[in-house]
């Protein structure tokens, strides 16, 4: 019988979907494809990796460029900190590498933002360097195939899954295993409804000969959600608006937002929270909900319309018909595009 890395190279053969990054050597082209779709679907990753290689043919593109296009580019993938990690990432290739992209796994570790993961399957795919995958459609398949328990979110876990992933891997074709059994992981061995009688592996399937393998992964710990209630108050005097950058490590550092006040659940604006911002006479303009890994926006948004714009704590102001030249979250995005402010001319 054919051993677990022929099985999966052979599926993947005939099954593979045709994603523009497929079939390509080129380490900056497989980087960018990893980074975007961490947390990201490929359907909708696709055209956001098509419009980056537009924009940035190279690395030594994207290394040039400000961090704003990269992040106006970015607009709705979510996780800025991947593409903000990415710029940074492209400016040292620039600055130590002579803008050429690392060729050995320790090399490509040390970039920002680059796990495990991705700098197996960058010298993996790219270099043909031994280096096992391990990510979440990795954990399902072979926590399913070999009935493994031990919970995935444990060091325990880390470690166990790390070394089966190695066992398994064929060090003549790292690549091709690697994207094939996280390409059975996508298409085969799904979370909530595997189609057991299309995997290339149910012959040799611990969890499926005893018919468990929605038991499989098991994880221990659960990500505990904060609700947070935001207040923005979108400042205009009819034609212009007010933005200001976000900074620090919170969410959405380095995009634009509206000022804000943030209260507690069921508290409402005062007068006291206006006055410190200079804002008067508010108008409803909406509630959106926002989910986030770890927290849920419960954000409402009021006009003020004044004669006079007046610019506080590093404030800009910008036309109202030019909002969406600036990267904004995609909460904002979504209001932008229901409010009657921002309709245009």
């Amino acid at each position: 019988m054919a051993d677990f890395s022929t099985l999966i190279r052979l599926w993947f053969r005939q099954n593979q979907r045709i994603l523009p990054w497929r079939g390509v050597s080129d380490p900056y082209k497989i980087w960018l494809s990893e980074v975007i779709l961490q947390q990201t679907r490929v359907d909708q990753g696709t055209a956001y990796y098509l419009k980056f290689i537009k924009a940035f043919p190279t690395i030594k593109d994207l290394a040039n460029s400000k961090e704003d296009e990269v992040l106006n580019l970015w607009q709705g993938l979510g996780y800025y900190s991947r593409a903000r990690n990415m710029h940074f990432s492209a400016k040292l290739v620039a600055n130590d590498f002579n803008g050429v992209f690392p060729t050995t796994h320790k090399e490509v570790l040390s970039l920002k933002g680059v796990g495990e993961y991705t700098a197996a399957a960058i010298t993996s795919i790219a270099y043909g360097l031994p280096h096992a995958v391990v990510d979440g459609n990795v954990y399902r398949v072979l926590s399913r195939y070999l009935a493994i328990d031990t919970p995935i979110d444990s060091t325990e876990g880390k470690k166990e899954f790390a070394l089966a992933a190695a066992a398994f891997l064929d060090h003549k074709q790292p690549g091709d295993h690697n994207q094939a059994l996280m390409e059975i992981g996508a298409l085969v061995c799904s979370p909530k409804a595997p189609k057991c009688h299309e995997c290339p592996l149910s012959g040799s399937c611990a969890s499926l000969q005893s018919g468990k393998q929605l038991n499989f992964p098991v994880k221990s710990k659960k990500i505990k959600v904060v609700n947070r209630y935001l207040h923005y108050v979108v400042f205009t005097n009819g034609k212009n608006t007010v933005l200001k950058k976000r900074t620090g490590k919170g969410i959405w550092e380095g995009l634009y937002d509206f000022p804000l006040v943030e209260k507690k659940e069921g508290e409402e604006l005062t007068k006291n929270d206006l006055e410190e911002l200079d804002f008067i006479d508010l108008t409803f303009d909406g509630n959106f909900k926002h989910i986030l890994s770890h927290q849920r926006i419960f954000a409402t948004f009021w006009q003020v319309r004044v004669k006079h714009i007046k610019l506080i704590d590093n404030q800009i102001e910008t036309p109202i018909n030019e909002i969406e030249d600036y990267p904004l979250p995609q909460l904002l995005i979504r209001y932008v595009k229901e409010s009657t402010l921002f309709e245009a001319d």
